[in-house]
Parts: C-alpha cells; sequence; structure tokens
C-alpha cells in the first residue's frame, strides 16, 4: 500500500513537473496577444481620422484572436474615455487631448487546475486582462 501511495505521489508530481511549464507559456502568450490588440486598437482608434474604436475594429480584433485559439464569444471589451463619453460611437467621437481607454479581458478558464494535483491552490484572478490608455488625435472638421 506505501509503495502504491509513493508511486501515485511520484506521478502527480512528475505530470506537474512537465507540464507546468506548459501551460504557464500559454497564459503568458495570451496575455500578450489581448495586450498586442489593446496596443493596435488604441493606436488605430486615436488617430486623427477616428477619435473612436469602431464596432467594426472591435469585431476585426475578435476574428484575430479567435485565430490563435481563443474564444471570441468570451473576450470582454471596454472602451471609455477620460472625460466619460462612450468611446465607441462615430457619432460622438472623443476629441483631440482626451484619452481613450481600452480593456480586453479573456477568462483564466481551467488552465491552473494542474496545480492542484501538488496541493496549490490556483490564483483569485478569474481573467487574464489587458488594458490601455492613449490620447485622441481626432480634430473635428
Amino acid at each position: 500500500m506505501k509503495q502504491l501511495l509513493m508511486f501515485v505521489l511520484l506521478a502527480a508530481i512528475l505530470c506537474w513537473v512537465l507540464f507546468a511549464p506548459v501551460y504557464k507559456h500559454v497564459y503568458i502568450m495570451r496575455q500578450a496577444l489581448l495586450q498586442q490588440e489593446v496596443d493596435y486598437l488604441l493606436e488605430v482608434g486615436t488617430s486623427g481620422q477616428y477619435g473612436y474604436i469602431a464596432p467594426a475594429l472591435i469585431e476585426q480584433s475578435r476574428a484575430r484572436l479567435a485565430k490563435f485559439g481563443l474564444n471570441s464569444g468570451q473576450l470582454v471589451y471596454e472602451a471609455r474615455s477620460t472625460i466619460g463619453q462612450s468611446a465607441v460611437s462615430a457619432a460622438a467621437p472623443v476629441p483631440r487631448g482626451e484619452g481613450i481607454s481600452l480593456t480586453i479581458s479573456y477568462p483564466v478558464g481551467n488552465l491552473f487546475a494542474i496545480d492542484r494535483l501538488i496541493g496549490v491552490h490556483p490564483p483569485k484572478q478569474q481573467h487574464i486582462t489587458a488594458y490601455g490608455v492613449q490620447m485622441s488625435e481626432y480634430v473635428a472638421r
């Protein structure tokens, strides 16, 4: 019985040691992808041509992230201006000198479930979040 218990414990630790770098790499890559999308959407949205983040840009972003294996239905986009108005409306672009903030979040899911094999509790954070703020360059004509 003692040998069986030792085998189970050794197998659990071996699985964790082998797979821990893989799923943590997945977490880091997802974070980097989300941050890259935030930076790109802010760069386009704050340009002198737009002054807002168009819903079409958000849909294109969802499609790009889906190519990397993320579920596009679980992505949450929040775009706001620093003056409190919506930053996704073409009817009211954010004027020059005001900022647009964008947050994209995605659920972690069971990415850290393997940690439970050795008794490590998964982090409390349930979403991977990327955030950015950039000043609008839009000038009304």
